[in-house]
This record gives structure tokens, C-alpha cells and sequence, in this order.
């Protein structure tokens, strides 16, 4: 009996003590939301079974980072079409003549847009079309 107060003294002290840790609260690890993305051109018309010709890695926030040649310009295009791919796109040059033949070339965005999920892909009836309807777009320009 003469144990039970000290136990239940022990016992409260440890409850305070735990309280007084507090719990971890839920916080981001950066002020941005992670924007980091994979570009691919490849020969074919299904993504999986493409072969990729060339690829590069873009990330934008907090900067502009990765292996693209231009990483500035391509973050600032992705940022002006708020993160859709299919704005990048547009109508092809009538002045390009592209030749009518069919050797698909697929180009595709896969990561992390402003902290979203993006898996995108388009596929073109050759590269001049991809040429003429990319039209110099600084995302697909590496």
C-alpha cells in the first residue's frame, strides 16, 4: 500500500511529460510546391514501347535547375500555360512543308508539376510535324 502513491505520482508525471514533448505538426519541407519533370523524345507511337531518342530533366522551383539546355525559358513556358501540356502545342507553321510520310515520334512529360501528378504524352506523325507544331517551344527544345 505504501507503494501505490508513489506509482500513481510516477504514473502522472510520466503523462505530463509525454504531453509536454508535444506532437510533431505537419509542415511542409519547402515554401514551393515540387516541380520536377522528365522529358523524353522517342521513335514510335505507344510511350511504352518507344525508343527514346533524347531525354532531359527540369525542375522549377525553387529555381530553374536540371539537364535541359534552357531550363529558364522552359519554366517560364510551362508556368504561362498553368501546367498544360496541351497549350504548348499549336497550330504547324503553313509555311513548313513537311513530307507525308508516317515515322511516329512520341514526346512525353512525366513527374511533378506545382505539386501534382503529370504523366503526358502526344505523338506526332513524324519529327518535322513535331518540329512545325512545337514551333520552337522552349520546353520540348533540347
Amino acid at each position: 500500500m505504501r507503494f501505490r502513491r508513489p506509482a500513481a505520482v510516477s504514473a502522472v508525471a510520466l503523462l505530463c511529460l509525454a504531453g509536454a514533448t508535444g506532437i510533431a505538426q505537419a509542415r511542409p519541407d519547402s515554401l514551393y510546391a515540387p516541380s520536377a519533370m522528365v522529358f523524353s523524345v522517342a521513335q514510335g507511337d505507344d510511350t511504352a514501347a518507344a525508343t527514346v531518342v533524347r531525354a532531359t530533366t527540369l525542375s522549377c522551383a525553387p529555381g530553374a535547375r536540371g539537364t535541359h539546355p534552357d531550363p529558364q525559358a522552359a519554366c517560364a513556358a510551362l508556368k504561362s500555360s498553368a501546367g498544360s501540356f496541351d497549350r504548348l502545342l499549336s497550330e504547324p507553321d503553313p509555311d513548313r512543308a513537311c513530307p507525308m510520310h508516317y515515322a511516329p515520334v512520341t514526346v512525353s512529360a512525366d513527374g511533378v508539376w506545382e505539386g501534382r501528378r503529370v504523366a503526358w504524352d502526344h505523338t506526332f506523325a513524324n519529327s518535322c510535324t513535331m518540329a512545325a507544331t512545337l514551333n520552337g517551344n522552349a520546353v520540348f527544345a533540347f
